[in-house]
């Protein structure tokens, strides 16, 4: 649990956070944004120290045009390289508040459902900016994409970067239009066994590529399921992330089931992990990657 008393030493980083964050003067014109949870943001310049509480929103930063902006991430941001390089403050479940704050941002991108609340409640309290994202449609890529552009003043940059995504998206999907529709399961993780239903970003690019979902109407965005389920659906192929794309065991325990249609075909089928987990600009070379795969198993 987060405690509420402040440690002296935090207190000191939280005054000079809130000395960072410079009143609205008289005439300046605001930049106005509402966030994934519905709620506005208005500054009166471009911010130019943001912290990204996820890796997906330092990826969504860069790709912004804002880089150079971002002065502290958490742990997995390691897209572009140069996030690598830059102060980490914790992981996205536990931000360590006093590293935050003596860097002394002007603009703390957060995530929905991914960030603990105390915490964010509290950088809130203390009158730093926050941003809270977590698109769920490609679309959402794109538009949260100009709004943290806008926040950051890169709008040239930002702009080009969401159409160059929201056209390539249309492409794929012109391509796949008339796709075979064939069933497929997507598994997130093996212990405990885990999926995506359709309102997942993932479960879109599956019906993008023509891919049936077999636990698409699931009404958990990323249910557990049993092995058994699995065998009842008889998916013509499985896919899941690895690094880089790379076989690795993750799906060999379905090859003890040489009934099931994914294994009697041979299509057990591995994909770079982070781009199509995050919703970022990579998701459009994730989503070629799986239509692909796909292709693949309609051949077979």
């Amino acid at each position: 649990m987060v405690s509420c008393r402040l440690s002296l030493g935090f207190a000191l980083w939280a005054m000079l956070a809130l000395l960072a964050v410079s009143p609205l003067s008289a005439g300046e014109a605001q930049r106005c944004v509402t966030d994934g949870t519905g709620d506005e943001l208005c500054l009166h310049a471009p911010a130019k120290r943001i912290a990204t509480l996820s890796p997906g929103a330092t990826e969504l930063m860069f790709a912004a045009g804002a880089g150079d902006k971002v002065v502290a991430v958490v742990n997995h941001s390691d897209y572009p390289p140069e996030a690598l390089e830059l102060p980490l403050v914790g992981n996205h479940t536990r931000i360590d508040l006093e590293a935050l704050l003596a860097l002394k941002p002007d603009l703390v991108i957060t995530w929905v459902t991914g960030n603990p609340p105390a915490q964010i409640e509290m950088l809130q309290e203390l009158g730093l900016p926050t941003f809270a994202i977590e698109p769920r449609t490609f679309e959402g890529v794109s538009r949260t994409i100009e709004l943290l552009s806008r926040l950051a003043g890169t709008e040239n940059q930002g702009y080009a970067e969401a159409e160059r995504f929201r056209k390539g998206m249309a492409k794929v999907s012109k391509q796949y239009q008339h796709a075979e529709p064939i069933p497929v399961f997507y598994q997130v993780w093996e212990t405990p066994l885990m999926t995506i239903n359709n309102e997942h970003l993932i479960g879109k690019v599956l019906q993008l590529c023509g891919g049936v979902n077999v636990f698409g109407d699931m009404p958990r965005l990323v249910p557990r399921i049993s092995a058994e389920v699995v065998l009842e659906a008889d998916p013509h192929a499985i896919l899941t992330g690895s690094v880089e794309g790379t076989a690795d065991d993750e799906l060999d325990h379905w090859k003890k089931y040489p009934e099931l249609s994914a294994v009697a075909r041979n299509n057990l089928f591995f994909i770079p992990a982070s781009p199509i987990s995050r919703p970022t600009p990579r998701l459009l070379e994730a989503s070629k990657s799986i239509c692909q795969k796909l292709d693949t198993a309609r051949a077979r």
